[in-house]
């Protein structure tokens, strides 16, 4: 018999940074997310794992074994393969929680199906961790701990079938259902840098600063969150990212995308999580879109067809 499980994607509009230290964050689920399939096989204490691209291309596959309450490689590989050590750390952290995960002696073939492109940054091993997760029946958020490490936001909108304000606390995060449907979405678009953005050396090099304004940047950040949440209008709208990026800026000492890249774009222009690659998000019409293709920029999704 196979079982499923599935985890949604996941875009921060507000917080990032700061949510690692306590401030309210808005995030939304994506419409596309991760699949995990899980089917018994004739091969005792073997899992044998494929993981599937948007496209239905197999991009990575490997043979695990789960002897001696430990998960390892069954194969002789003579190169190690980071993609391998990370799926058996996460697997080995799933186990610790939950001693009986993969005790039983029987075989399993796992299919991972991502439904968005792998290097998007929409949560590849958010939606991986929260699956897991869920085959394991432990906690998801301390499976993250275990493993990758950050806020647990992306954990939480794996979770979530609506926009969300999280609030990170120790393995038991404040999550709450938000309505976040602006009436001025069709002027929203999300636009991808074309460059992966390595989660864990953003976190890395946001941790390594000193955070002296940290007390007053969590109060404006979480007053914003809150006002974008009821905004009404682009205008607005326009001037609480436009303020978020400043405050983000001024403490991770990064010049906002905007001024970096499109100085010359007329509207607003926020990044989304961590700077430097993924998504941004940037106002204005199907027009003002040309200005992003003609640099380059050609994956431009509108709020509609990303978000659920």
């Amino acid at each position: 018999m196979k079982k499923s499980f599935y985890s949604h994607g996941k875009l921060l509009i507000t917080g990032e940074y700061l949510v690692l230290d306590g401030a309210e964050a808005l995030a939304i689920p994506t419409k596309k997310g991760q699949w995990l399939f899980i089917e018994e096989n004739n091969e005792n204490s073997s899992i044998l794992w494929k993981s599937f691209d948007e496209d239905g291309n197999c991009w990575f596959k490997t043979h695990l074994k789960a002897e001696n309450n430990t998960i390892t490689s069954a194969t002789n590989e003579t190169e190690e393969n980071p993609i391998t050590d990370t799926l058996i750390s996460i697997l080995n952290a799933a186990k610790e929680l939950n001693p009986n995960f993969l005790s039983s002696g029987k075989g399993y073939t796992a299919e991972s199906r991502l439904e968005f492109h792998r290097n998007w940054g929409l949560g590849s091993s958010s939606t991986l961790i929260n699956n897991i997760a869920q085959w394991a029946k432990v906690n998801a958020f301390e499976l993250l701990q275990r493993s990758f490490g950050g806020s647990g936001y992306d954990i939480a909108c794996a979770q979530h079938d609506t926009p969300i304000i999280y609030k990170r606390i120790e393995n038991a995060p404040k999550v709450e259902e938000v309505q976040f449907n602006p009436s001025f979405q069709n002027e929203l678009f999300f636009i991808y840098l074309n460059q992966k953005q390595d989660s864990k050396a953003a976190i890395k090099h946001y941790q390594s600063l000193p955070l002296k304004d940290f007390d007053k940047a969590e109060t404006v950040i979480n007053t914003i969150t809150e006002n974008v949440i009821h905004c009404s209008n682009i205008t607005d709208f326009e001037a609480l990212i436009d303020k978020h990026e400043e405050i983000i800026s001024a403490i991770i000492k990064t010049e906002t995308v905007k001024s970096r890249l499109f100085s010359d774009y007329p509207r607003s222009i926020k990044s989304l999580g961590g700077w430097g690659g993924d998504f941004i998000l940037a106002t204005g019409n199907k027009n003002d879109m040309n200005y992003f293709k003609e640099k380059g920029y050609t994956t431009i999704i509108p709020y509609s067809e990303m978000l659920l």
